[in-house]
């Protein structure tokens, strides 16, 4: 296998699929049936949520908003009989259903296989890792995408972002080489967190942080959310993910071979 100019890893919600029709809705169902009603949270609260970094997995996410509307009605978390078993078995009844009846069907992909085949093209290895079940990534990545070779670091392979073990564990499959640049999209705060933690566990190689606006957001918010994605690490921000294209992977590994060149003299 020829050496890899580049290795760009995604991630799968908000990024390969649109999930605001399904875990983010999902997401909100949860917290309004635990909350007896009364509660349930807007696109922005659950961004706003996520924007803090530590809330990419969608079962706590709901937990936290649950624990927090009852703690602005004064009642302590501690007090609040949450089955946190029962959360998740509710939660997937909605998101998976019986046989992926549930809502995983209401997700438009926001990328198609001639997108993996350019990266092939230009020699430019891909994969996944994504805070998402490994049934339910695999279920868009090989029978919605129809993707037949996968690198995939999910849920179930590795701790949670911003830890960057999932990220580390995916290039490590993908080249033995550690100054082989490496890219990863994501649009989520966690998502370019995770980049910056690797550049501290793993300083040989260049870590490239590029950040995606999910479809939900709106038009007049999507100036902040790019800019969320910044100042958690972005070296970029992008529409979508189609937008970052060969080319574009290509102006950054420019980028860094005039860096290096810079610093040589």
């Amino acid at each position: 296998m020829s050496t890899p100019c580049a290795c760009v890893f995604f991630d799968i919600d908000g990024v390969i699929r649109d999930v605001s029709r399904s875990y983010r809705r999902a997401l909100a169902d949860t917290v309004e049936y635990f909350t007896g009603g009364a509660y349930r949270p807007s696109q922005k609260e659950i961004d706003d949520l996520k924007a803090e970094g530590c809330w990419n997995n969608d079962w706590e996410g709901s937990r936290e908003l649950i624990y927090r509307y009852f703690e602005r009605q004064g009642k302590p978390r501690c007090q609040v009989p949450l089955d946190y078993e029962r959360l998740v078995i509710f939660f997937e009844e909605r998101y998976s259903g019986q046989n992926w009846s549930g809502y995983i069907q209401d997700e438009p992909l926001l990328v198609d296989v001639a997108y993996f085949q350019a990266l092939d093209q230009a020699q430019i290895r891909w994969g996944f890792v994504s805070g998402a079940t490994r049934d339910s990534a695999e279920y868009v990545l090989k029978h919605r995408l129809g993707l037949d070779r996968l690198l995939l670091v999910a849920m179930e392979d590795a701790p949670g972002k911003p830890d960057p073990t999932g990220l580390r564990m995916a290039y490590h499959q993908t080249t033995a080489q550690e100054t082989i640049p490496a890219f990863y999209v994501g649009d989520t705060v966690a998502d370019m967190q995770t980049v910056v933690n690797a550049r501290k566990e793993q300083a040989t190689t260049p870590w490239i942080a590029l950040g995606v606006i999910p479809p939900h957001v709106k038009p007049e918010d999507r100036q902040r959310y790019g800019d969320r994605l910044r100042a958690a690490g972005a070296n970029a921000v992008f529409e979508h993910t189609r937008d970052i294209t060969p080319e574009v992977v290509a102006a950054f590994l420019r980028q860094l071979a005039d860096r290096d060149s810079n610093c040589g003299q």
